[in-house]
């Protein structure tokens, strides 16, 4: 696990691994939230195939139950995956389980939006926690 400067540049994660622990190191308290959203318009991947970029976006909506994701920590966590090859619905399982692991919050929902590349677009939803559960009992 990475501590993140109070200020100043970020340094390079390692891995999307080790910044995962950076995450849940730097979660701070909750009192009294009953939501967040967090929007990260930079996201950038690398496709598993062709090993070019892939730019999209990253929305995290979730309902904390103590800790809420501290935005550096995410920026930080987020840039890890540069130069990660893996596709757009695995990435948004895998954020989904890291901000879990992270937070442990009550609901959480992912969309990692992929920009446009040989015209098509992708948008990928992971859910976890109680909200999920209601859903499938329905």
């Amino acid at each position: 696990m990475t501590q993140l400067p109070e200020s100043g540049p970020l340094p390079r994660p390692k891995s999307p691994q080790e910044a995962r622990e950076t995450l849940r190191a730097e979660a701070l308290p909750a009192p009294d939230t009953q939501r967040v959203v967090l929007h990260a318009l930079e996201f950038t991947s690398i496709c598993p195939r062709t090993e070019q970029p892939d730019f999209g976006t990253v929305t995290i909506d979730y309902r904390p139950r103590e800790l809420i994701v501290e935005s550096k920590a995410l920026k930080y966590y987020l840039w890890s995956f540069r130069d990660v090859g893996e596709f757009c619905e695995s990435l948004a399982a895998r954020i989904a389980n890291d901000v879990m692991y992270a937070i442990e919050p009550h609901w959480l929902r992912v969309d990692v939006e992929q920009s446009a590349r040989g015209g098509i677009e992708i948008v990928a939803t992971a859910e976890r926690g109680e909200q999920r559960r209601q859903r499938r009992d329905r």
